[in-house]
């Protein structure tokens, strides 16, 4: 493998945000991955609900190839992030994926990071 040192000028690679935040949410680190990963695909291709609001669809088996977990590692998680406070899921019609609205931590949660 071939590596390069960083200078000043060095272009970085394709990155997903990851909110200071998070390290101290008690949810695990593939929760963690898996909230930066629906924040990428939000802010890249999120759709608007009617009151302007950004959401994403992401079905438990996009998420579980994306992040190459099982889909009961993927449902674990999410739930984690939604008991956190983390995300919101608004269930659609039959065989709809739900409607994933990720909720950005509040100030008083960046203070105990």
């Amino acid at each position: 493998m071939i590596f390069e040192f960083m200078t000043i000028d060095t272009p970085l690679p394709p990155c997903m945000a990851f909110p200071r935040a998070l390290t101290g949410f008690p949810v695990s680190s593939t929760a963690k991955i898996m909230y930066c990963r629906m924040l990428d695909a939000m802010l890249s291709n999120g759709q608007e609900d009617e009151n302007g609001i950004l959401f994403v669809c992401f079905p438990v088996t996009a998420i579980a190839a994306v992040l190459s977990r099982s889909s009961m590692t993927v449902k674990r998680s999410l739930n984690e992030l939604e008991n956190a406070g983390l995300i919101m899921r608004v269930r659609q019609g039959v065989g709809e994926p739900n409607r994933i609205y990720v909720l950005i931590p509040g100030k008083e949660d960046a203070a105990l990071a």
